[in-house]
């Protein structure tokens, strides 16, 4: 385990990771610190409110790009362009190869 401090609105956080991923952390943590920015900060708000405004947005940034994204294609689909007659044809295929080979 390892520590690493992460400064969001002024105020430093320190937080555990695994050993590794520290700067991934940070990283993390200015993103965190980038959306209080975007908000005006926390003028105004509590500590906990104005995380939880910074939370939502990135939620709902990550929604959004999950929304967007193509569901992701299996190995087959990928190789034969989503083809099911294809796919059928070759299964076909293999199996009489198959009979040859045992008969």
């Amino acid at each position: 385990m390892s520590n690493v401090d992460l400064t969001i609105a002024g105020r430093v956080f320190t937080v555990a990771c695994a050993e590794g991923e520290e700067s991934h952390v940070v990283g993390l943590g200015k993103l965190i610190d980038s959306k209080l920015s975007v908000m005006g900060g926390m003028a105004g708000q509590t500590e906990s409110r104005a995380l939880l405004f910074a939370a939502l947005l990135l939620a709902d940034e990550l929604h959004e790009f999950q929304s967007r994204a193509e569901p992701p294609a299996t190995p087959t689909q990928d190789m034969l362009g989503g083809d099911p007659e294809l796919l059928e044809a070759i299964a076909l295929r293999l199996e009489n190869i198959a009979d040859t080979l045992e008969g």
